[in-house]
């Protein structure tokens, strides 16, 4: 498995350069790639445009154009990312009924384990599991926030509020 986090970690590192949230994804099926990718939020101004959609996307082109029905191939998808998904990331993977979710770091703010428990509140059995290769996911994290996010909204000064 470290491979495939290898592999979305390498997709984190593009989303930094990019000025991205560095979160990277990989899709696995049969022992292979078959969706890889990173944040688009900022480059689209969407903030449906998380790494986990992006693939979710792939997925359907992948299996359209294999002629495969893609409720089946979801079913046999690993998923693995640097960063625990969010809430909505995580209802859309367990509604896919994705084989498996392996991600990185905690995501403490947004996480669809950590502040909403949505395998529990959809009752799934999917495993998912963290932990793998953390720290560097974290790392991508922090070096991110400590600089500039140019899409990020102008805060506004308490006394504005």
């Amino acid at each position: 498995m470290d491979h495939f986090m290898e592999q979305a970690l390498e997709q984190a590192r593009q989303a930094d350069q990019l000025k991205e949230v560095p979160v990277g994804c990989v899709f696995i099926y049969r022992d292979a790639i078959i969706a890889k990718g990173y944040n688009r939020v900022n480059e689209t101004k969407n903030a449906t445009r998380h790494v986990e959609f992006i693939c979710i996307d792939q997925v359907l082109d992948y299996a359209k154009s294999k002629g495969e029905n893609h409720e089946d191939v979801f079913r046999e998808v690993t998923v693995v990312v640097t960063v625990e998904p969010c809430i909505m990331c995580a209802a859309a993977l367990i509604n896919l009924n994705v084989k498996e979710i392996i991600y990185g770091c905690r995501n403490d703010r947004f996480g669809g384990c950590t502040v909403l428990n949505v395998p529990e509140l959809l009752r799934t059995d999917i495993p998912i599991r963290g932990g793998v290769r953390a720290d560097e996911a974290m790392e991508l994290l922090k070096m991110f926030y400590k600089g500039e996010n140019p899409s990020a909204p102008v805060p506004k000064s308490k006394a504005q509020r």
